[in-house]
C-alpha cells in the first residue's frame, strides 16, 4: 500500500525504511528538506492515490494539532489519519471527531521500541474503528516485531495512546527499581563489582528484562557512570499516567514515586530537605549542614 509518513526523525526516519522493506511505498515530509521525500503537506498529500492514509509522527501537542489542522483542509472523504506520537488521549478523541466532521478517519497508535525498532521492530497498541484500523493493517503488519505478539487493537479511539501511557508509566517504575538497586550496591563496600552482578541477572532471574539489558550495555559503556549527571526528564506520559489514576481512584505507589524521583534529580538543593534538615535540628538537635 501507499502511506504518507510526516516527521523523519529518529523514529520517523527509521519506520520510513523498516515499511519500505516490508515492500510498501512511503512517501515523507519533514520540515528538514535533507530528509524529506517532498517538501509540504499539500505536496505530500498530491502525491498519494485516494483514499490516502497519512501517518503522523510529530511531537505531541502543538505540533500534532497544528499538522493534524492542516491535513484536515488537504484531504479527502474517506482517507484515514494515523497519529503515531506520543499524544495525550483526549487529544485523540478531539482529533477523531474533527476529522470524523470532513468524513476523515482517525487511528491513534502508541509506538514503542525507540532506536531499535528498524532492525527488532515496533511495539504497537492502536485505537480506532474496525474499518479505519483494517485499512491501516499491513503498515502494522510491516512495523510489528516477528512473531505472534508485539501489536494490539486496543479498542476506540484514544485507547492506543492510553495503553502506550500505562506502558510508560510501567517503564518509569522499571527504570527507577534498577536504578535503586544499582546505587545500594554501588554504596557498600562488600560488593566489588557491580556491573557483573547486573549482568548476572540477565539469565535465570525473574528480574531480567530488555531494560536490564540495556543497563548492562551502560555499564559496559561507563562502568560507575561517571560521565553521566544526575538528570532526569520526563516525556509526559508518567504525568498523565498519574493523573488518569486520581481521576478513578487506582492506586498507584510506585509509578507516582518514580516521576517524583525524577522531579527530585533536577534540584541541586532540595528545598524541601532544607525543611527536613531544619525541623531535625529543632526537635532532635541533629546536626545541619550550611553553606
Amino acid at each position: 500500500m501507499e502511506l504518507g509518513l510526516v516527521g523523519l526523525g529518529k523514529m520517523g526516519g527509521n519506520m520510513r525504511e523498516r515499511i519500505r522493506r516490508a515492500g510498501h511505498t512511503v512517501i515523507g515530509y519533514d520540515r528538514n528538506p535533507d530528509l524529506a521525500d517532498v517538501h509540504s503537506l499539500r505536496e505530500l498529500v498530491d502525491s498519494l492515490q485516494a483514499p490516502r492514509v497519512v501517518w503522523v509522527m510529530v511531537p505531541a501537542g502543538a505540533a500534532t494539532q497544528s499538522t493534524i489542522d492542516e491535513l484536515g483542509e488537504l484531504l479527502s472523504i474517506g482517507d484515514i489519519v494515523v497519529d503515531g506520537g506520543n499524544s495525550r488521549w483526549t487529544d485523540d478523541e478531539k482529533h477523531a471527531e474533527e476529522l470524523a466532521a470532513k468524513g476523515i478517519g482517525f487511528v491513534d497508535c502508541g509506538v514503542s521500541g525507540g532506536v531499535w525498532g528498524l532492525e527488532n521492530g515496533y511495539a504497537l497498541m492502536y485505537g480506532g474503528a474496525k474499518d479505519h484500523v483494517a485499512r491501516v493493517q499491513p503498515v502494522f503488519d510491516a512495523l510489528k516485531p516477528e512473531g505472534e505478539f508485539g501489536a494490539v487493537h486496543a479498542g476506540k479511539v484514544g485507547a492506543g495512546h492510553f495503553a502506550k501511557m500505562v506502558h510508560n508509566g510501567i517503564e518509569y517504575a522499571m527504570m527507577q527499581a534498577y536504578a535503586e538497586g544499582w546505587e545500594l550496591l554501588e554504596k557498600v563496600d562488600s560488593v566489588t563489582d557491580v556491573r557483573e552482578v547486573f549482568r548476572s541477572w540477565q539469565e535465570g532471574t525473574v528480574i531480567r528484562s530488555w531494560l536490564l539489558d540495556l543497563a548492562v550495555n551502560a555499564l559496559d559503556e561507563d562502568e560507575h557512570l561517571e560521565r553521566l549527571k544526575g538528570f532526569a526528564q520526563d516525556s509526559g506520559e508518567g504525568r498523565w499516567t498519574v493523573e488518569a489514576a486520581i481521576d478513578n481512584a487506582v492506586p498507584l505507589p510506585a509509578i507516582t514515586a518514580s516521576l517524583f524521583a525524577r522531579f527530585a534529580s533536577r534540584q541541586d538543593d532540595s528545598p524541601q530537605m532544607k525543611m527536613i534538615a531544619a525541623l531535625r535540628n529543632q526537635f532532635g538537635g541533629h546536626a545541619v549542614e550550611k553553606k
